[in-house]
């Protein structure tokens, strides 16, 4: 009697796990059919992840990320392809830009250097105008740089923006970084005297230099950029790589130099003497406005300090009276090349994608 249980139980054990082994192979089938109809329905393509990055600033502290590179190796079969592996790109290029602004050009106290009164007079911020909250220690703002003993070519000028745009759309800015602008045109980094840095991946950027009252100028071609310095010069008139016609105004003699156009005081990318939204105008307002110390309302005040409205940048804003800013974007305008019939009415524009 226990002998025939035992034998039933076995059964029915046997039974049991040939159910089970069925389930599986039929479970295993349909997942294998599955597996078959998804590798031909579909390929997984190479892909890659654009190396990048950023810098912060918040409370003196510099904070930067970085991106890796997606791609070392790739496995393939007639039906799929794989990318994998993870490897760090550098993430950074250098650039010596070089660029006069037409301003402080007027009246140089040595020809074919800028005039550097608003450094002389200690009317240079050392924050950045642009809102990206860099800034400077004061010594830098010395004789020839940081260091107090370098060449006079070296003194600091003023703050000015630069920017790398996209080299398959040219107003897609994809990084921009302030940086100081020394006597001969040299375009350097916050210490006064290194060569800009800025995070990003190296490959092609259109290049473009922004001044507060300034027009605005950008490279004609996209420029190779690498974590070696590359030289982008704006200030070649026998070289021109600026983006446009007449984008800058010619000066010296011979006429072998351009500088980016004065006068854009209320920044919106044009110089204008009169009409609507003129510059002069701007000029006024500010003179006119108390918070600058005018205490009779007068039109022939002057004042002095870091203004926009300071065209020739000597430190000094006049909307009247003599060596005054209005009539400095009175000669500006009637000097342009394309002003044929010498119209205080004519515009100049930025030739630079918004």
């Amino acid at each position: 009697m226990a002998f025939r249980w035992l034998k039933m139980c076995n059964l029915e054990e046997q039974t049991m796990i040939n159910s089970q082994n069925k389930m599986k192979s039929r479970l295993s089938l349909l997942i294998v059919s599955l597996i078959g109809l998804q590798v031909h329905g579909q390929s997984i393509e190479r892909f890659s992840i654009d190396s990048g990055g950023a810098i912060a600033t918040a409370g003196g502290i510099e904070i930067m990320y970085t991106i890796g590179e997606v791609n070392v190796a790739e496995r393939t079969s007639p039906t799929v392809s794989l990318s994998e592996g993870f490897i760090n790109a550098p993430l950074k290029i250098s650039v010596n830009p070089a660029v006069f602004l037409q301003g402080p050009l007027f009246n140089p106290a040595t020809p074919g250097l800028m005039n550097d009164i608003l450094r002389e007079d200690n009317h240079l911020p050392t924050t950045s105008p642009y809102g990206d909250g860099m800034t400077v220690n004061a010594n830098v703002f010395n004789l020839g740089g940081a260091s107090g003993t370098g060449p006079a070519s070296d003194n600091i000028v003023d703050w000015v923006l630069i920017e790398l745009r996209s080299d398959g759309d040219s107003s897609n800015i994809l990084a921009s970084r302030s940086a100081l602008l020394q006597r001969d045109g040299d375009v350097v980094g916050l210490d006064g005297l290194s060569d800009v840095v800025l995070f990003v991946s190296p490959k092609n950027y259109y290049v473009s230099i922004k001044h507060r009252n300034h027009l605005g100028i950008m490279t004609s071609t996209s420029v190779a950029l690498s974590d070696t310095a590359a030289v982008v010069d704006f200030t070649d008139a026998n070289n021109q790589i600026t983006n446009g016609t007449n984008a800058q105004t010619t000066f010296g003699a011979p006429t072998d130099v351009v500088a980016m156009w004065a006068g854009d005081v209320n920044g919106n990318g044009q110089v204008k003497y009169l009409g609507p939204n003129n510059d002069s105008v701007g000029i006024k307002d500010n003179v006119l406005d108390p918070v600058n110390g005018n205490p009779t309302g007068s039109n022939f005040f002057a004042y002095t300090g870091y203004d926009n409205a300071d065209v020739n940048m000597n430190g000094q804003i006049k909307y009247l009276g003599p060596n005054n800013d209005t009539n400095s974007i009175k000669d500006i305008i009637l000097a342009h090349p394309d002003n044929a019939t010498l119209s205080n009415f004519f515009p100049i524009f930025a030739q630079i994608p918004n």
